[in-house]
């Protein structure tokens, strides 16, 4: 059996062969070619074609599209016409995704309908549009592979261009997908949180969904009715958008899982939808149900061909279930869009696809005529950051209100020092001029251009207000050194002397904090020299005798510190013993008959009243517990199901004592470590290490904060004030 029998087992004797050729062509011209893991190219295309075909449903001419694409892309002078082995179809095929790969993001701007109307031009057949998700699809998978730079471009692509675009199509198994990707590589810890939080809560649902259909079985069994029940739980991306939009916790989701019928029948709509109302009437009879929550999508399909009846019920525990019930038919449509209906039994290929492909480039030639989805909203973009192109179209990320100079400085700081305007889209703008997501910036630099204080007044990024600040310095030492020797002079020839006293006297009369400004005021002739004679003769004339004896107050200046800090009070207590009556600081709600057994906040995590907690059940240590967001939860609710514990902390805590670790990146500011214990002090939070690295690379501090807290309350309003801060990048707890 070949390589092309074995990827390809479902294809008839002549798609095989045109596979087969195309492939042939590809393992030529790609073989010298590798991907950024070091592994053949080859597996790249073979990646995409099993996605058009086993995941989409296209045809042998597709597939054999995607090989002759990539073939052709590295090597153009391959010939893939003289022998007549592709018909015309796939050649067009294979143009258009060859012209939609010379797209760069830039091009675009990052807008998804500039994005759809260069794939609109550019190709004459829908199926590139299909496929060149498809490829997406499997950059997606491969992400680890790429440097991370790359890998960040291409998250923001798919973000911005690439789910829009599925999610305008139907194609939910792709969009729903590449969402989740996007989310695991942008938010880990919150990926993290709901994904275990779905973990640790599927034998709940699988619970509901058994006790739901209980009462349902008999009658639908009488009518003979035959279905499959499943569970169509949300992406954790999903659930996500919904907490961030509605405001509410994970437990605060409506929909986190649908009960979905899929009755199996012929393909015959009328049939179907007598059927589909039919399990309807049972279910309604059966449980209380919301019609105003009622979808009917049977009656009205979609434009993207969407056919489910949509309901929610009430069981007797009062718990809200969405009840999904279609066909096997609609479910396939509903999955992976209505290409999926070639494979199925009964169902014309040829007239199907045809079908969903005229779907398809209405869709990409009226962007706003389809409605809304049954899914969530397509994702915004991050409000907190742009994304700006530099002429070769590389990728820069920066934050919201970012300038030329930001840009400047991003590039390289002695850009940024000799940056004296830009070009954005073209067009001529100063220095000052903020920047928006996808504009492509180009610098124009001058020998002669200086940095200014009024710099400081409008740059955001702390690369770009520490290299101004560095290099204000440095001129200003310039005319301090200048200043001084100026003085030096004149005071020899004046015959005085300056010493300390009288220098501090003359600094605080004309108002100088340092005397490096002083010098330099000279310098730079902010300071006339030739007034310094009358005003130095003036102070020491008028200067008083220094008293001996101490001011009040100074006594205590050498006095020791004050008492030791105490010791922080233990973590370890008890279990509750399902009595109700103890105030704990965390009850553990399925023990009602355990009692005494100790547990221990994991250090892994650091776990504060108030947090998404689980408990673990340890050989030595008795019950850990970890945040729902620990990294190490995934693994502990995958491998040891059956020592995990659910806990919840009582109504009030009994200790305040509970330490948590603070990681902060702020930019190279003297100012931003106070600032950061001044927040820090603002609340009911005590300090029990605090850390400083400089990076002078990245020109950041790297600040390691250990906090004892009483609740994650108090912590998130130490994290929020800290986010604020102006100089501040980034804070993560550990």
């Amino acid at each position: 059996m070949d390589t092309v029998e074995k990827l390809f087992p479902s294809f008839d004797q002549r798609g095989k062969e045109l596979v087969r050729a195309a492939y042939a062509i590809a393992e030529k011209a790609l073989a010298d070619q590798t991907r950024g893991n070091g592994k053949p190219f080859m597996d790249h295309p073979v990646g995409v074609a099993k996605i058009a075909a086993d995941e989409i449903g296209l045809p042998a001419e597709c597939i054999a599209a995607v090989f002759l694409h990539e073939a052709t892309r590295f090597h153009p002078e391959t010939d893939i016409t003289s022998a007549n082995l592709f018909g015309k179809d796939v050649l067009t095929m294979v143009d258009g995704l060859n012209k939609i790969s010379t797209i760069k993001p830039k091009d675009t701007r990052l807008e998804a309908e500039n994005y759809k109307k260069l794939i609109v031009s550019y190709s004459k057949d829908p199926r590139v549009t299909v496929l060149k998700l498809a490829d997406r699809l499997e950059v997606m998978r491969s992400l680890d592979m790429f440097p991370k730079l790359s890998r960040e471009r291409k998250i923001l692509e798919t973000l911005m261009l690439y789910i829009p675009l599925a999610h305008q199509l139907g194609l939910y198994n792709m969009k729903s997908e590449m969402e989740d990707t996007y989310f695991r590589y942008a938010e880990p810890e919150q990926y993290r949180a709901i994904t275990n939080k779905l973990k640790a809560t599927e034998k709940d649902r699988q619970a509901l969904m058994t006790q739901f259909i209980e009462p349902l079985k008999h009658k639908l069994s009488e009518a003979g009715i035959q279905y499959k029940l499943k569970i169509r739980t949300k992406t954790a991306y999903s659930i996500w958008r919904k907490m961030q939009k509605q405001k509410v916790p994970f437990e605060g989701v409506f929909d986190v899982f649908a009960i979905r019928f899929i009755i199996d029948c012929e393909a015959d709509r009328e049939t179907e939808h007598a059927l589909c109302w039919k399990v309807f009437s049972y279910v309604t009879e059966e449980y209380e149900s919301d019609t105003r929550r009622l979808r009917d999508w049977i009656s009205n399909p979609k434009p993207n061909g969407y056919e489910s009846l949509h309901i929610t019920v009430r069981n007797s525990d009062n718990v809200y279930l969405e009840v999904q019930i279609r066909t096997k038919r609609m479910d396939e449509v509903a999955e992976s869009g209505l290409a999926s209906h070639w494979s199925y039994k009964g169902i014309r290929h040829e007239a199907t696809l045809d079908k969903w492909l005229t779907s398809v480039r209405y869709a990409l030639e009226h962007p706003h005529s389809g409605g809304q989805y049954y899914e969530d909203d397509i994702p915004e973009p991050p409000s907190k950051e742009i994304f700006v192109f530099t002429p070769s179209g590389e990728l820069r990320k920066l934050p919201a209100g970012a300038t030329v100079l930001d840009f400047a400085f991003d590039i390289h700081s002695n850009l940024g020092i000799r940056c004296s305007g830009g070009k954005v889209n073209g067009k001529a703008v100063p220095i000052k001029e903020q920047l928006a997501t996808g504009d492509v910036v180009e610098i124009m630099s001058s020998k002669n251009q200086k940095p200014s204080q009024d710099w400081l007044n409008f740059v955001v990024t702390s690369k770009a207000r520490t290299k101004i600040r560095q290099k204000l310095s440095e001129a200003e030492f310039q005319k301090a050194a200048e200043g001084k020797e100026l003085v030096g002079r004149r005071l020899k020839n004046w015959k005085l002397e300056l010493d300390d006293e009288t220098l501090a006297a003359l600094m605080k009369k004309l108002q100088y904090r340092n005397v490096n400004a002083f010098y330099a005021a000279v310098g730079n002739g902010t300071i006339d020299i030739g007034n310094l004679k009358d005003m130095i003769l003036e102070i020491t004339g008028a200067k008083e005798p220094e008293s001996t004896e101490p001011a009040a107050g100074d006594i205590s200046a050498g006095a020791k510190g004050s008492a030791p800090e105490q010791s922080g009070q233990a973590q370890d207590r008890k279990l509750w013993d399902g009595r109700g009556t103890s105030s704990d600081d965390i009850l553990v709600l399925s023990a009602r008959n355990v009692k005494n057994l100790d547990y221990k906040m994991a250090k892994c995590c650091n776990p504060v009243y108030g947090d998404d907690v689980f408990g673990f059940v340890s050989i030595k240590d008795g019950i850990k517990i970890h945040r729902i967001s620990c990294p190490n939860a995934a693994r502990l609710i995958e491998m040891y199901p059956y020592r995990i514990q659910k806990v919840r902390w009582s109504s009030t805590p009994t200790t305040s004592s509970f330490q948590t670790t603070l990681r902060i990146i702020a930019a190279l500011e003297p100012s931003v470590i106070n600032e950061v214990i001044d927040v820090i002090n603002t609340f009911k939070a005590s300090i029990r290490s605090f850390n400083v690295n400089e990076n002078g690379k990245n020109s950041t501090y790297d600040i390691s904060v250990k906090l004892s807290i009483p609740s994650n309350l108090e912590l998130d309003k130490v994290l929020s004030q800290l986010r604020a801060l102006r100089n501040v990048m980034k804070v993560t707890r550990s």
